[in-house]
């Protein structure tokens, strides 16, 4: 109400003044964001308020429940969303229309793999391991499909615009993140930061981790790390 009333008082040219009374105590810094561990806020904190944007999400999961991606696209981004879950790209085109939705697998072939599906979906995944692991008194496997797999280079091959720039890559596959990275062409697609999960490591371990060493021999360095996920940049 204060502010509203503000606007009404105050010309709209100092509205934005770095200076001005509104700007400094009235004016809301508050983000509406929403991925899991953060990351959207420090992918901003790196471009800044772009309002255009190009990104690949690599399990996307959901347009924006746990999404990296959701609060660029809100500032006018758009790009790829990728997930294996049967059904799923409905809701992305429903709330992600701008966005080429694609409702498959991405492994470092063309081929059919198993897609162990819990009854938290954020827990779906390929690894056998994995999700047996993680079953337990609240999160269980409901079932297993076969789906379909595409190297993530042949994907970009198809739909990827010519000439776009890759502004950054989230891949988030419960496990798998190694075998979507090593299935990219790096030589023709170079997105500026790449975020990928690196399970149980620590920061004092991460070098013997092989999602952080296939990056460095990719010629990225890694620019920061949250409770899973790992965030690389190029190399300067």
């Amino acid at each position: 109400m204060i502010k509203s009333l503000m606007k009404k008082i105050i010309p709209a040219k100092y509205w934005e003044d770095p200076n001005s009374f509104y700007y400094l105590y009235l004016k809301s810094y508050a983000g509406t964001y929403y991925s899991q561990e953060g990351e959207d806020i420090l992918l901003r904190r790196i471009f800044g308020d772009q309002t255009t944007g190009f990104y690949i999400d690599v399990g996307a999961h959901h347009p924006k429940r746990f999404s990296n991606t959701c609060y660029f696209y809100d500032q006018g981004w758009q790009g790829i969303n990728i997930d294996a879950l049967p059904g799923s790209m409905k809701v992305f085109q429903k709330f992600r229309p701008r966005d080429t939705n694609l409702e498959i697998a991405i492994s470092e072939k063309e081929q059919n793999l198993n897609y162990y599906m819990f009854n938290e979906p954020a827990l779906n995944g390929f690894s056998k391991s994995i999700s047996e692991e993680r079953e337990n008194e609240q999160c269980h496997i409901e079932g297993t499909i076969t789906v379909p797999s595409y190297p993530l280079s042949k994907i970009l091959d198809t739909y990827l615009p010519p000439g776009q720039i890759i502004n950054f890559l989230s891949v988030d596959v419960e496990g798998f993140d190694l075998k979507v990275l090593a299935s990219n062409d790096w030589g023709k697609y170079r997105p500026k930061v790449v975020l990928a999960e690196v399970l149980g490591s620590s920061l004092n371990k991460i070098e013997k981790d092989p999602v952080y060493n296939y990056m460095v021999s990719q010629e990225y360095t890694l620019f920061a790390k949250l409770f899973h996920t790992c965030i690389f940049k190029i190399e300067e």
